[in-house]
Order: structure tokens, then sequence, then C-alpha cells
């Protein structure tokens, strides 16, 4: 079960992870780890003593190449894990300019207007990437939360 909170409702030493819905050319863009066949937005796990927003600059740049862009927060989200909530914090980031794909973890990567039918989390992108359409349509302060 995935819930959605305000940001900075969430203790900052909680948000392990940064998920980045980001656009290129008005596509969404998505990547594929090296070691998976399934295809996922760009984001990942925050370094000890990284800042979160750092965190997602970070992973942008790592998982896409990007060398131009604007990004900013969108809000904090908990997933249920084993009875245990972890939190993140999900991002919107528009490209403005890809450069190579660096040689880390991420094997390809590709623009499309919808949500790829092999997703690598199905049970939490699709709430996710909802959350990101009601972001960009009805903006940052009348983003419904619950």
């Amino acid at each position: 079960m995935i819930e959605f909170y305000e940001l900075n409702s969430i203790n900052d030493e909680l948000l392990e992870f940064a998920v980045i819905y980001s656009m290129y050319k008005n596509e969404w863009v998505f990547v594929k780890h090296k070691d998976r066949t399934t295809w996922e937005m760009p984001g990942g796990h925050r370094e000890f003593g990284e800042n979160i927003n750092t965190t997602a600059t970070r992973e942008l740049f790592e998982e896409t190449g990007s060398k131009e862009y604007s990004i900013e927060p969108v809000c904090a989200y908990s997933v249920k894990k084993d009875g245990v909530n972890k939190y993140g914090q999900m991002f919107y980031a528009e490209i403005i300019e890809k450069g190579e794909l660096p040689e880390f973890e991420i094997g390809e990567l590709k623009c499309a207007l919808e949500l790829p039918m092999d997703l690598t989390y199905p049970d939490i992108q699709p709430y996710l990437h909802n959350k990101i359409l009601q972001y960009k349509q009805e903006g940052i302060n009348k983003l419904n939360i619950n």
C-alpha cells in the first residue's frame, strides 16, 4: 500500500530513496537496470550523509546522463514492505539536455508517452505515475495528498 505525504512532513532521516519522474521532449524517461529486463523511472537510494535533494540530482545524472534540467520535489511517500513503512521522496524533472549514459547500473534508456507494460515495480509505479500526472495537471498548490 502506498501513502502520500506533504513535503517536509516526514522526518528527513526517514527518506531512504528518491524517484525522479522525468520528461525529455514531452515524453517520460524510463530506464532499464543492467541486471533486469523491466522498466522504471530514474531513482535510487540515498547515500550516507547525503541530502535527499542531492540524491535526486545524483541519480538523475547517473541514470540518464542529463546535463541540463530543472528538478523539483513533489511529495514524500511510503510503501509498506514486510510490515514496515519505507519512505521516499518523489521529484519531477524536465530534462533540457541529455549527455551520454554514464557507465553505472543502467543499461538502457527510452522515452515514451505512456508507462511501459513491463515495469520493475508494477504495484508501485502506476500510483506514483498517477500522482505525478495530477501534479503536472493541477500544480503543486493543489496536489491532493490523500
